[in-house]
């Protein structure tokens, strides 16, 4: 019976020996896990406290938005307005050019016809000067 109980004996300290070891094993795994669910905790804790901050942001942020597309829009509207007057004033360009080709080209018809009252060309260069502009001046007056 002796060695009966100390075959028994035996068997469950080998037994324990594995036993402590995993309960050791399993003490450090739970101060770990205890030690991850404070810091896990702090992590939330800092969620939540820039959400707050965010959601504290949004309506500052639909402001500022707010404020700078009626701005913008401003612009818009005044580039729209300054974009049709240069157009208004391109297509008046365009007309003046248009009656002013006119114009020339008619005087250098009426020109050959006209030369015998006109000085020699090249005789004097002022005079030259002042027959031209003296054509430019009843030629602008026309298109009037």
């Amino acid at each position: 019976m002796a060695n009966l109980e100390l075959i028994i004996n035996l068997i469950i300290i080998v037994l324990l020996i594995p036993m402590i070891i995993y309960a050791y094993n399993l003490n450090k795994s739970l101060n770990s896990l205890r030690q991850n669910q404070k810091s896990l905790a702090q992590l939330v804790s800092a969620l939540n406290e820039a959400t707050f901050k965010a959601e504290n942001s949004i309506p500052k942020l639909k402001t500022a938005t707010e404020h700078s597309s009626e701005g913008l829009k401003e612009v818009v509207d005044s580039a729209k307005e300054l974009k049709n007057d240069l157009l208004f004033i391109n297509e008046r360009a365009d007309s003046l050019a248009d009656r002013l080709e006119n114009v020339i080209s008619t005087s250098r018809t009426i020109k050959p016809a006209a030369s015998d009252t006109l000085p020699p060309a090249g005789a004097d260069p002022a005079t030259d000067r002042a027959a031209a502009e003296l054509e430019l001046l009843k030629a602008l007056r026309s298109i009037k």
